[in-house]
């Protein structure tokens, strides 16, 4: 029994050994060729679009609805017309009617190269999608773009047969490939989505060597009968991610917004220290997508229509400033053939680049408002100009402008010199009424003071009010500075980016409200205006008399230092300049001042008889004195 097993057993090792044998010589023999393979996976591929458009025709207003996403995904596979099966071409006729054909197509981008810019024009919506300024970089010295191809939305909605047909789902055709220009020369793009033969939705940008600028035009030709007759006007989307550009990214974040300008009125914006949304009822002329140093205007040759929705929000990453989109309207007319112009301009917040433009553009400068604005249009900037066309480092080009200003000053800074040596010589005699009414009315110790001032001949309020002229000034150079796009990425001394803050010293840790480094330019502007302080308040003595105030004025520098570290460097320097200035002036008045003919000059007043007017405050203290039952003496 066991041979008999045994050869049983045998047999059937060796059978399934044959089987195994056949079935993998069978298998590679019917290998399927690579060409084969193809051809399964595109039949599974129609398949799988037979199945999703039995899905979307199940329901004809589903169709209608169908996302962007959705049709892209049915119609990648092909990538243009021929090559599209039927059930293809009946998805791209339902959602696109007449611009079916153009709804198909391969993605590609023509490249514009000039002096200052390089463009990307995507030939699926015809529009911009990348922009970057060559003779820029960023903080850390990156190509600067504007704005990116994945960040970019530029979309003009047509009605077509009751259907909303949007540019940036289309293909458009390019004249060129590439385009390279430098100096005078001067080209253009002209792009066409079709809609039959000889009807075609046509973008044409035309470009020069040189500048910013660049003109963009939409024309409507032989689209009378594709566009539904009773419209008016179309929507045009137009939205952007801002890189970021600067080192410091709140400072950057806070100078983003939208600006746009009213047909017939001013500029106006979002609050860039907001994310908010405006809808405007009013026609407008441009609308600007405005970083801290760069913009991307829109400028319409005939105005937007009346609607318009503004927004500015937040973008996530430390990469990305903010998002900015505005939904325009534009006027349309029913007619077989137009055309619509408009102008881009891309490039830097130059304030006399955009001002030379006649748009109003400058105004996206934030110079100050009112007083503060003026002083720098027809002071602080026609000055830097004229000191920038010498060729000379910033750090000098500040400091020759700090003097100019603190020259100018010089006439009022005297007088209130001046004043505060009046008031110094009198103090032995205000302090001895001041013993004398300490325990009477307040307002008769402050009449008594007045009259006394009335019999000197001195103004109490000579020294304040020169010093009120100087204001405009400082906060103009507040604003100043970190507008200046001039000072972007000059280098002084130990500053790197004069534009930017000083980080020379970094801190392993953040000191809240402070920051992680320590700006040397601006605690060189806190200990010089301490030193300024102190020195003022032994001038003018009014540390006896308003103790409380000692310790305000000290600690103001110090709440500055906190307020300024992050602040561009070029500003803090300004100011310690400033302050050092006033030393040597506060010498130089030292020594034209002589405090003995003022006490003569004093004692000779009071001699004289009392017929000087009475200023406004003086009558105003006497009118309140009576009020309350004090009749002065009579002199």
């Amino acid at each position: 029994m066991r041979p008999q097993n045994f050869d049983m057993d045998r047999n059937s090792v060796i059978g399934l050994l044959l089987i195994a044998v056949i079935l993998i010589g069978y298998t590679v023999i019917n290998k399927p060729s690579a060409e084969q393979i193809e051809a399964a996976r595109k039949r599974q591929d129609s398949l799988a679009l037979v199945e999703k458009q039995r899905e979307i025709t199940l329901d004809s207003t589903k169709l209608k609805q169908t996302s962007t996403e959705d049709i892209s995904t049915l119609l990648k596979s092909v990538s243009s017309v021929e090559e599209a099966d039927s059930v293809v071409l009946n998805l791209a006729k339902d959602k696109f009617g007449p611009f079916y054909m153009s709804s198909i197509g391969e993605e590609a981008f023509t490249t514009v190269e000039t002096d200052e810019l390089i463009l990307h024009i995507n030939n699926k919506g015809g529009y911009i999608a990348h922009a970057e300024l060559k003779n820029y970089k960023t903080f850390d010295q990156l190509p600067l773009e504007l704005f990116t191809s994945d960040s970019t939305i530029f979309n003009l909605t047509l009605p077509v047969s009751n259907r909303l047909i949007n540019s940036n789902e289309l293909f458009f055709q390019a004249d060129k490939s590439s385009i390279q220009l430098s100096g005078a020369d001067s080209t253009e793009l002209r792009l066409r989505s079709y809609a039959g033969d000889d009807a075609y939705l046509e973008f044409v940008y035309r470009f020069k060597g040189e500048g910013f600028m660049l003109s963009y035009d939409i024309n409507f030709v032989n689209l009378g009968k594709v566009i539904d007759q009773n419209t008016t006007i179309l929507s045009l989307d137009w939205q952007i991610t801002s890189p970021r550009h600067e080192k410091y990214f709140d400072g950057e974040q806070n100078n983003t917004t939208v600006y746009y300008k009213f047909a017939e009125d001013d500029v106006d914006k979002i609050t860039p220290t907001s994310f908010d949304r405006e809808s405007l009822k009013n026609r407008l002329k441009w609308v600007s997508f405005k970083q801290q140093y760069f913009t991307n205007v829109l400028i319409a040759g005939q105005n937007f229509d009346n609607d318009a929705e503004l927004e500015s929000r937040r973008s996530e990453g430390d990469r990305n400033i903010k998002t900015l989109s505005a939904s325009l309207t534009i006027p349309y007319k029913a007619e077989d053939t137009q055309s619509i112009p408009f102008t881009f301009y891309l490039g830097p917040n130059h304030y006399k680049t955009l001002k030379s433009m006649g748009l109003g553009l400058e105004n996206q400068v934030p110079l100050g408002w009112g007083i503060f604005g003026w002083v720098n249009k027809f002071l602080v900037i026609p000055v830097f100009n004229l000191l920038d066309e010498q060729a000379l480092s910033y750090g000098i080009v500040i400091l020759i402008l700090t003097l100019l200003i603190k020259l100018v000053l010089f006439p009022l800074q005297f007088r209130s010199y001046l004043s505060q040596a009046k008031m110094r010589v009198l103090k032995p005699e205000v302090d001895e009424i001041n013993k004398a009414y300490e325990k009477e009315d307040p307002l008769k110790k402050q009449q008594a003071v007045m009259s006394l001032y009335k019999k000197a001949g001195v103004n109490p309020l000579g020294g304040c009010v020169p010093m009120l002229f100087q204001i405009p000034v400082l906060f103009a150079m507040f604003n100043f500075f970190p507008a200046a796009i001039e000072l972007r990425q000059e280098s002084f001394l130990w500053a790197n980016d004069l534009s930017t803050y000083d980080d020379l010293i970094k801190l392993p840790f953040e000191i809240p409200f402070y920051g992680e480094h320590v700006s040397i330019f601006a605690l060189l502007m806190t200990v010089s205006t301490i030193i300024y302080t102190r020195m003022n308040n032994q001038l003018s003595g009014a540390n006896s008399q308003m103790p409380q105030l000692k310790w305000m004025m000290y600690l103001m520098p110090v709440i500055f230092l906190f307020v300024l570290n992050s602040f561009p460097a070029g500003l803090n320097y300004y100011y310690f300049l400033a302050n050092v200035i006033t030393f040597g002036q506060q010498a130089i008045f030292l020594r034209m001042i002589d405090e003995n003919k003022i006490k003569a000059k004093i004692a000779e007043n009071k001699k004289k008889p009392q017929a000087q007017k009475q200023s406004k405050f003086q009558k105003r203290l006497e009118e309140m004195a009576k009020k309350r039952g004090y009749n002065p003496p009579k002199r």
